[in-house]
């Protein structure tokens, strides 16, 4: 069984270790209570979620994925077209914003979710994504991205989500030559994060700047609480999960 990662928690120097989960949920058009099952068992602090519901009461479904999963929802959704941010009640949100992307016609709308938690004396800044399938548009949506979290005015922040983009693409290459690749950093669990029978692919990441130390990233595969079962079921992606140390601001 695979071993956990180290809990959350605050050290005595002020820096906190913080679990991050990046999920994307099909728009919770599977199995909702095997999600809640994998999302309770990675016990995160902040949930970035791609492809929530944004349609018909949306609010509604995300309502009812916070409270299925004991977290609480923060932003975005509808509001960013697809990307979320659900928290535990150890984070303290400073502020949030919702931003939608310059839109290709023909194509999807994409936006981020992003927020500044604060966790004791560590600020983090966070943001959801969920890129483009075209490869042009992607790469834009990779340099907004990269734009964006300085933006945010934190000392620390974390980028998460689905990038559409394999390792070798250039767009997952822009972002893991400015920010820590956290599987390629500190590996752990399982790698690929396309669904479970599906050509092995990874194409969705958590991705930390400078100054913040991985303890861990990767699919949580035989994380204690976390089934097979309940992966095929949930949805059509597989999560990541990563364990951050964040400095005292």
């Amino acid at each position: 069984m695979l071993h956990d990662l180290p809990a959350s928690r605050t050290e005595s120097d002020g820096s906190a270790v913080v679990r991050v989960l990046s999920y994307n949920i099909r728009s919770m058009r599977d199995d909702t209570a095997a999600l809640a099952r994998v999302v309770r068992a990675c016990a995160p602090d902040v949930l970035c979620v791609q492809e929530a519901p944004r349609f018909f009461r949306w609010r509604k479904a995300a309502s009812r994925l916070a409270r299925d999963t004991g977290l609480v929802y923060t932003t975005g959704g509808a509001t960013a077209s697809g990307p979320m941010i659900l928290t535990s009640l150890r984070a303290h949100v400073e502020r949030s914003a919702d931003i939608l992307l310059p839109r290709t016609p023909g194509l999807h709308q994409r936006g981020f979710a992003t927020a500044v938690l604060r966790f004791g004396r560590a600020r983090l800044g966070v943001l959801s994504c969920h890129l483009s399938i075209r490869d042009g548009e992607r790469y834009e949506q990779g340099r907004l991205l990269l734009d964006r979290l300085p933006a945010l005015g934190t000392p620390h922040a974390v980028a998460a989500g689905d990038l559409n983009d394999r390792p070798e693409g250039r767009t997952f290459g822009l972002l893991a030559g400015a920010l820590q690749d956290g599987w390629a950093t500190r590996p752990w669990g399982r790698e690929h994060t396309t669904r479970l029978g599906d050509p092995l692919q990874r194409i969705d990441a958590v991705l930390a700047t400078e100054g913040v130390e991985v303890l861990g990233c990767g699919v949580p595969m035989g994380l204690p609480g976390v089934t097979e079962a309940d992966l095929r079921a949930a949805t059509d992606h597989l999560p990541v999960l990563a364990a951050l140390r964040v400095p005292a601001a």
